[in-house]
């Protein structure tokens, strides 16, 4: 894999300062039953880390003694780690919202099927990756079978009750296939439910498009087929001051699986400490994080061109 930071540290985005910190992003670990080609984690199945029961109750103290409104879970799976029920059952025992980014078809393997009830009982958010509504694109960006296995989770969820309320919300993941930025949120969003109602009886909340970073196993792919200097130049030129003014990490940090945090899950798998110092969630409070600059690199670009891109979708 190339090496990416050496091409994206020259640094030309503007400085941003994090205001009042309500979301707490927790990487369970970088295991994953997929491998996907955009996977900014270069998450998959060979993958390791995994955070221990001491940096989850770390996590737990965090987010009761600062006031965290949404303890947000991802991975690789997060569904993997053994200590997942007990973070979620800690967290909503404190009112903590909590939601998982699941990649649906983790909800079909051995063992976990009980899990989706699980996550319904608790009133857990779900945003599952679902990059089109076509199966040959899925396969071709996920895996074959992952389609199939995606809309079999899916009505799974749809039975519990996802997707037709409040209280379970089911948010669909887009991305595009390749180096370019996505269309229109409002107007995919309504493909996206006309086709999955039409084709499978698939019903869900929203549709949050979401823009590929140039890092890990995309960005190498971008090196590899001559496309990186591109699709940064695309990213640079269509810069948005309005998105710049909304992205998600001035609301919210990153938590590794060791405990280590950072400013943003991409600063994460970049190794791009807080404030380049790298500092255990044990040690701060969110008091020491406020008002302070966040570590920018070109990759931050991602964030701001055309409508923005955020763990909650376009910014605009």
């Amino acid at each position: 894999m190339h090496k990416i930071y050496p091409l994206i540290q020259s640094n030309d985005f503007p400085c941003i300062e994090r205001n009042d910190l309500t979301i707490l992003q927790v990487n369970l670990g970088y295991k994953c039953n997929q491998r996907c080609l955009h996977c900014h984690v270069n998450a998959g199945p060979s993958r390791t880390e995994m955070m221990d029961k001491v940096n989850i109750d770390h996590v737990i103290c965090f987010a009761k003694q600062n006031n965290i409104k949404t303890v947000d879970l991802t991975g690789g799976a997060p569904e993997i780690n053994k200590y997942f029920t007990y973070l979620i059952e800690s967290c909503k025992s404190n009112g903590i919202h909590v939601i998982d980014r699941c990649n649906l078809t983790i909800l079909n393997e051995k063992g976990m099927e009980g899990l989706p009830s699980f996550l319904s009982d608790n009133q857990v958010e779900i945003i599952a990756s679902l990059p089109c509504y076509k199966e040959e694109n899925v396969d071709e960006q996920r895996g074959k079978g992952v389609f199939e296995s995606s809309i079999l989770a899916l009505k799974n969820l749809n039975s519990l009750g996802y997707g037709t309320s409040n209280q379970l919300v089911l948010n669909l993941v887009y991305n595009p296939q390749g180096p370019i930025l996505p269309p229109d949120q409002q107007k995919l969003e309504n493909e996206y439910k006309y086709f999955l109602k039409k084709s499978f009886g698939i019903v869900f909340n929203n549709l949050y498009t979401i823009t590929n970073m140039p890092i890990n196993r995309f960005g190498s792919t971008l090196v590899s087929k001559n496309l990186f200097e591109g699709y940064m130049k695309l990213l640079k030129n269509s810069f948005s001051k309005e998105a710049q003014e909304n992205v998600m990490c001035k609301s919210m940090i990153s938590v590794d699986p060791f405990g280590y945090i950072y400013d943003c899950d991409f600063n994460q798998m970049l190794n791009i400490p807080l404030s380049n110092n790298k500092i255990h969630i044990s040690d701060i409070n969110k008091h020491y994080l406020y008002r302070r600059q966040i570590a920018t690199a070109d990759h931050c670009f991602g964030c701001t061109a055309g409508s923005g891109s955020s763990c909650g979708g376009s910014l605009i």
